[in-house]
């Protein structure tokens, strides 16, 4: 969800009402001298100068600091900072989407944790990944451009962590736009790339060990949980208490508080209707019933205390998926490529960054992928891989686009396949949904999911892809929306388009197009992150990392079903 403390665009004072001091001992400087200061900062003026001149400005006294506000027209507030009154120092200057998003400003270990984001434990991380799994023999061949892309995300995140979001997001586009080209290139050659690792499987097989006992170390005592994870264990407390998660969430308006302030002065815990005190998070019941259902287990094991504390239980569930995602990759990889290509799958998901990123964060962004790819486990059978599909798609809905692709194994336009598959997919839409008739009226409940989670993420503002960037009327900054609305119309066509074409399918083919789909899914979102990035990982690797075995006439591929 990764919610902004305010949405961007819009003001939270009036600019043209005067606000009185907060505390009755005088200031030294005058609050004239005071805006001046803060327009002359260098980032403050840097970005000001992206606007008309002459802005509103409105600056506040309290206990020895100024807090100054610029306004801009229909840009609404786009700087906000703050000012030692005895020594007349900027203390803190924010800009742009800094103003609205607590998660744009590059507050360390803000996600994660500060251990995983330690340069020297990130960069262990892609120095494994690539020594593990560079084709020496061949070091300079498209197989090591591929792994270098995969970890050139980093730099990215290098410049969002540092709250240069106009740096940081242009960057993500390169390494997944070519990883998009690439596997759309494998599917169409239905052949995999040439070279492999060079070490021997029970080396690989050790490695992955030792990094899945490290990551879940890292877990456990190195971690924190956001937002989204946090929503997890509420939405299991409410199912398992008989109630659908949608629109019964902790809600902080208008309640009784219960607990102390947080470090920004909010009182996050209040008094729900329920009559329990419990943190809010109204805006987290915005994913599919299966992000819920997830921690169920979890709940049952370490409970609930009804505070966003240490949350064992989202923790736990963590770790599960994430392990469950690596078991399941090395055993699609074995099964359907061998031993070497499935160390070399399980391998890859240890020691890729941003697995452990989603993890350290304790996020739902495993439960997908880790879902999807024990579907593709189960390729034979359509009616599992429908079933698969629905209960990937129903966490955080980008798997139910692969939905038409993976309706035909091992030739696509078989009735009878694409029957079982759309049949295997209802059925456990059904079975995920019974949620909504934990409510009176199921109905009711419908609309309710509808509101929270489809209409909400189709109607969000967001400074993290190059697609919403209109919203701050800056100059130099362009408007993309045509270019995004052209590209989501190609998406959906394109995917629709996989239930007919390519006909013939090799598992390398099915792993290169669900890649292709994910991808291209995560380059049009208005509201893009890192942690998304294990949605589509799996595909990745089993298409150009660990690559499976392509259309051979000598080597059939299994009949369905």
């Amino acid at each position: 969800m990764l919610v902004p403390a305010a949405r961007a665009g819009t003001t939270t004072t009036n600019p043209l009402t005067p606000t009185p001091a907060l505390s009755g001992a005088k200031p030294h400087l005058a609050r004239a001298e005071v805006i001046a200061r803060f327009l002359a900062y260098p980032k403050v003026h840097g970005w000001l100068e992206r606007y008309p001149p002459k802005p509103q400005t409105d600056a506040t006294y309290s206990l020895g600091s100024w807090t100054v506000q610029v306004w801009s027209g229909k840009a609404g507030e786009i700087a906000k900072g703050t000012v030692d009154d005895a020594s007349g120092e900027v203390t803190e200057a924010l800009t742009g989407p800094q103003v609205a998003w607590g998660m744009a400003r590059g507050v360390k270990g803000a996600f994660g944790g500060a251990k995983i984001n330690e340069p020297w434990l990130w960069l262990t991380f892609c120095a494994l990944f690539l020594l593990g799994l560079v084709d020496w023999r061949r070091p300079l061949g498209v197989r090591t451009v591929d792994l270098v892309a995969l970890v050139s995300l980093s730099v990215s995140l290098w410049f969002f962590n540092r709250g240069h979001i106009f740096a940081a997001m242009p960057l993500a586009y390169p390494p997944l736009s070519w990883a998009l080209g690439r596997c759309l290139w494998v599917s169409h050659r239905d052949r995999p790339s040439r070279g492999a690792p060079v070490w021997p499987v029970w080396l690989l097989l050790a490695l992955t060990v030792f990094l899945a006992g490290f990551r879940i170390g890292l877990n456990v005592r190195a971690s924190n949980v956001i937002d989204v994870g946090y929503s997890g264990v509420i939405g299991a407390d409410r199912i398992w208490h008989g109630q659908s998660p949608y629109g019964n969430f902790p809600q902080e308006d208008d309640l009784k508080k219960c607990g102390p302030a947080d470090t920004a002065g909010e009182v996050r815990d209040r008094v729900q209707t329920n009559g329990r005190c419990e943190t809010a998070n109204p805006l987290g019941d915005t994913y599919g019933p299966v992000a819920y259902l997830a921690y169920v287990p979890g709940y049952l094991l370490f409970g609930w205390s009804h505070k966003w504390d240490t949350l064992p239980a989202v923790h736990f569930t963590s770790i599960l998926f994430d392990l469950v995602a690596l078991v399941g990759l090395g055993l699609v990889g074995r099964r359907l490529g061998g031993p070497r290509v499935g160390a070399a799958a399980a391998f890859a998901w240890a020691a890729w960054p941003f697995t452990q990123y989603a993890s350290s964060s304790n996020t739902n962004d495993s439960i997908g992928p880790a879902l999807l790819v024990w579907g593709f486990l189960a390729l034979t059978s359509s009616t599992a891989r429908g079933a698969a599909v629905a209960v990937s798609g129903w966490t955080k809905f980008a798997s139910l686009l692969v939905l038409p692709l993976w309706t035909g194994y091992p030739e696509a336009r078989r009735p009878r396949a694409a029957a079982l598959t759309l049949l295997g997919f209802l059925l456990a839409t059904v079975v995920v949904f019974f949620v909504l008739f934990l409510e009176p009226s199921p109905w009711h409940a419908a609309r309710v999911f509808y509101d929270r989670t489809v209409s909400f993420q189709l109607g969000r503002d967001s400074p993290f892809s190059l697609w919403d960037w209109r919203q701050y009327h800056a100059k130099g900054l362009p408007d993309l929306h045509l270019v995004q609305r052209v590209l989501e119309v190609a998406l959906v066509a394109g995917s629709l388009a996989l239930a007919f074409v390519p006909r013939r399918r090799s598992p390398l083919r099915m792993a290169a197009l669900t890649a292709a789909v994910l991808i291209g899914f995560e380059l049009v979102l208005t509201h893009w992150f890192y942690l998304y990035l294990p949605w589509l990982f799996p595909f990745v690797v089993l298409a150009l990392v660990a690559p499976l075995p392509g259309g051979n006439p000598e080597q059939p591929v299994p009949a369905v079903d």
